[in-house]
């Protein structure tokens, strides 16, 4: 009994992915972080998920997530609107985010198994120091408000908070989280059969660039 959360925003030029604006058009952008949210909407749909929650920020909802609950994203700053969240939701809540397309189902899988013993959390850190995947046990949004969002010390900083608060927690793999088109590069070579390489391949030439370490898509 797992609910799974995506967080995501519309992907309107200007936006969304800014930062890889240049190299990137604002429009070849917003594509790319279509393209991401679409290979996420794919991993996600083969787990076991009892609910499939679409914590978003836009109009209309990106294809694939019809049959999602959608979840509008209150005012405030990130670690506001994660609490909000984690607030309404039941049971063993994953939340994952729109930056990571080289997940797949088999990273998701320990967190739709039944958990360890003693295991309350999950914790996926990201490259850039934030953290790509948090599951609780028992949500609480006081677990994640109060956290300072998009730093480098985000990710430390927030396993601290699970632990400081009598948590046990078990972490997930690092993942480089697509901030700069240097990332954009990385997470295509390693996952080279997801929709977002596929587009990036169209605006950036990849061969020249050394094969990245990260897991690839199988």
């Amino acid at each position: 009994m797992t609910s799974i959360v995506l967080i995501a925003k519309e992907t309107l030029p200007g936006k969304v992915k800014t930062r890889l604006h240049p190299p990137l058009s604002l429009e070849a952008a917003a594509e790319l972080a279509a393209a991401a949210i679409a290979d996420t909407l794919a991993a996600i749909a083969v787990v076991p998920a009892t609910r499939r929650v679409l914590l978003f920020d836009g109009v209309n909802v990106p294809p694939g997530s019809e049959g999602y609950d959608v979840m509008n994203q209150v005012s405030g700053e990130l670690d506001v609107r994660l609490g909000a969240m984690f607030d309404e939701c039941d049971g063993p809540t994953v939340l994952i985010g729109m930056d990571t397309p080289q997940i797949t189902a088999e990273m998701l899988a320990p967190m739709f198994e039944p958990w360890p013993p003693g295991v309350d959390a999950w914790f996926g850190p990201a490259n850039d120091g934030g953290f790509w995947a948090l599951a609780l046990a028992n949500p609480n949004g006081d677990l994640v408000r109060g956290v300072p969002m998009s730093r480098d010390d985000t990710g430390s900083i927030q396993l601290q908070r699970l632990r400081d608060a009598g948590l046990t927690v078990r972490e997930l793999p690092q993942l480089t989280d697509v901030d700069t088109i240097d990332d954009a590069i990385t997470v295509a070579r390693a996952a080279p059969l997801t929709r977002f390489a596929t587009v990036l391949a169209r605006h950036i030439p990849l061969a020249r660039h050394a094969p990245s370490t990260e897991t690839a898509q199988s």
